[in-house]
């Protein structure tokens, strides 16, 4: 079971913004939503969003170079995410699949590699944009 984590007043701010966004959002467009209540420095949200990532709450999503909420309350916390991403109205969306999840938990590559970690990122076109 994963141990509840009390936000700081920083890492609480940020996670609501981030959460209450409806699409994944860079560091600095979070800075200039969040100055006004009192965070100031980019090195305050950079360290939140390091926390928040690491306690599972958020997800990078390495190719927007952003971030957004977990989705998932079944997440083994930044062990094994993966995203679908629209190439057209660039919907990030993260995905549940446990055939994949158990794929990857006993994935190894031809030199014997086993991973610990995964974020992957999925390309091609949601439902709305093929219809279009």
């Amino acid at each position: 079971m994963q141990k509840e984590y009390i936000l700081s007043k920083n890492q609480k701010i940020i996670f609501d913004l981030i959460d209450k966004s409806a699409e994944p959002m860079k560091a600095y467009a979070i800075l200039f939503n969040v100055q006004k209540k009192g965070i100031k420095a980019p090195l305050q949200v950079y360290r939140a969003l390091d926390k928040l990532v690491e306690i599972g709450k958020i997800h990078k999503i390495e190719s927007r170079n952003a971030f957004i909420a977990c989705q998932n309350s079944s997440c083994q916390i930044s062990k094994a995410t993966a995203f679908s991403i629209c190439e057209s109205c660039e919907k990030v969306s993260e995905i549940n699949n446990s055939k994949l999840s158990k794929y990857l938990s006993n994935f190894e590559d031809d030199s014997g590699m086993r991973y610990s970690k995964y974020n992957l990122e999925f390309f091609g076109l949601c439902k709305k944009c093929k219809s279009k």
